[in-house]
């Protein structure tokens, strides 16, 4: 079925038969959250193909000068659905859509136009957004469905922070991933019962996950150089974007540290509130995100509660910090790309004690270059010491030139840490 524009709609008809194929941006996230889908009387399957046949694919049906991640999920589509798994007269692709100033808005229309490219043009295209930007008769995100998917969200960053706080430290090699895949399974299939899917069982769990992970997972308690990570949301956290980023950095003795998807949708939220206090914009809707920004802080802050109560992990950042970690350096009415969050997310991992920061990003991605690597030289400044890369990532960046940086930003870390520890044990001696 098409509408006056000449785009394929998702109907009703289709939700009984249509696969929907998810991109995969955080594997422990939309594993759970696909379940979510399920429960809701969708099919959907979440997407493992990678490797360089993905960008191959994407570089085919897109302009070389495509943003890099809209060119990766292009690829993964279009990759999965000439492989012949699925009935293209059977199949549909869902993807986000934020509505803001950025590239990442068109990534819909891009996905058509690849796909009517590729001799595909009858598969449909799901948006998934809240801000109206586009319906279909067969897709409906109710408050109750959203509801579930944001609890997939909660334990996705729940699992991603403590496999990072874990993984390099940990006694048996592959521990605690099996444990968090353990995690993942069990958190599956409590998504079928929609009686135990509530926001209690959410603190229970929360508490059990982190209880588990404290006590069945040997760590050898030595000091590593802690790395950060921040950039564009996909290269960010997709492992097929940043080429096994978290990987590398634990193979070479760091541990990883990273922002969870909670706190982007907590900047996207909060982006309605600064319009309406700055620009005196949409009131009503200002009022609604004010609302639902309380309502995701209140949770952010029982997650952090719980952290404390039933661990020693360090919790994630009261994001009232986040915010207030700009003042002096950039407004909150920068909003393009990741805008504000991601000097905001630099400034906080420097000041809790990861002072190396890795900044991952598109190579012709404008707006997070410059709050990122554009912030670079200012955040030196106030911070005298602290060790900032900026990696370029694209379809033909070097991932051996990448890696080399890497490592001689870890290098100069290491020799820091080192430094540290001489002195502290001379401190000891005296």
């Amino acid at each position: 079925m098409k509408n006056k524009t000449d785009r394929v709609l998702f109907t009703k008809e289709m939700k009984k038969d249509y696969t929907i194929l998810f991109p995969n941006m955080l594997p422990m996230h939309f594993k759970i959250m696909t379940e979510v889908f399920r429960q809701y009387g969708y099919r959907c399957e979440l997407l493992e193909n990678d490797g360089h046949d993905v960008i191959e694919c994407g570089l085919k049906y897109t302009h070389n000068d495509t943003c890099y991640p809209a060119l990766l999920v292009i690829g993964q589509f279009i990759s999965a659905l000439q492989s012949g798994k699925y009935d293209l007269n059977k199949t549909a692709v869902i993807m986000t859509q934020t509505g803001g100033g950025c590239r990442a808005s068109n990534y819909i229309a891009l996905i058509r136009k690849a796909l009517k490219k590729a001799g595909m043009p009858q598969v449909p295209v799901i948006s998934l957004n809240v801000a109206g930007l586009e319906k279909n008769p067969g897709f409906k995100l109710s408050l109750g469905f959203g509801k579930r998917i944001l609890y997939a969200v909660y334990y996705g960053d729940l699992l991603m922070n403590l496999v990072q706080q874990c993984r390099p430290y940990e006694v048996e090699k592959g521990a605690t991933q099996a444990l968090a895949d353990k995690w993942v399974k069990v958190l599956t299939e409590q998504m079928k019962d929609r009686k135990q899917v509530n926001y209690k069982r959410v603190q229970e769990n929360y508490a059990q996950i982190l209880h588990d992970f404290d006590t069945k997972i040997p760590r050898d308690g030595k000091r590593r150089v802690r790395v950060g990570i921040v950039g564009e949301i996909f290269v960010k956290f997709s492992p097929l974007a940043n080429n096994n980023l978290e990987d590398f950095l634990v193979s070479e003795g760091a541990e990883p540290v990273m922002a969870g998807l909670l706190d982007f949708l907590m900047y996207s939220v909060n982006t309605a509130v600064v319009d309406h206090r700055l620009y005196n914009m949409k009131k009503t809707r200002a009022k609604i995100m004010k609302f639902a920004y309380d309502f995701l802080h209140k949770k952010q802050l029982d997650f952090i509660r719980l952290y404390r109560e039933h661990s020693s992990f360090i919790p994630p950042n009261d994001f009232e910090k986040t915010r207030a970690a700009i003042q002096g350096y950039i407004s909150e009415g920068v909003q393009m790309g990741e805008g504000w969050l991601l000097t905001a997310e630099m400034l906080e991992l420097i000041e809790s004690g990861a002072a190396n920061v890795v900044c991952t990003q598109p190579f012709g991605c404008l707006p997070n270059h410059i709050v990122g690597k554009g912030m670079m030289k200012f955040i030196r400044e106030q911070h005298p010491g602290v060790n900032l890369v900026a990696i370029d990532y694209d379809s033909s960046a070097s991932r051996i030139n990448q890696e080399n940086r890497l490592k001689l930003m870890l290098a100069n870390a290491n020799r820091v840490l080192q430094e540290q520890e001489n002195a502290e044990k001379e401190t000891v001696q005296v």
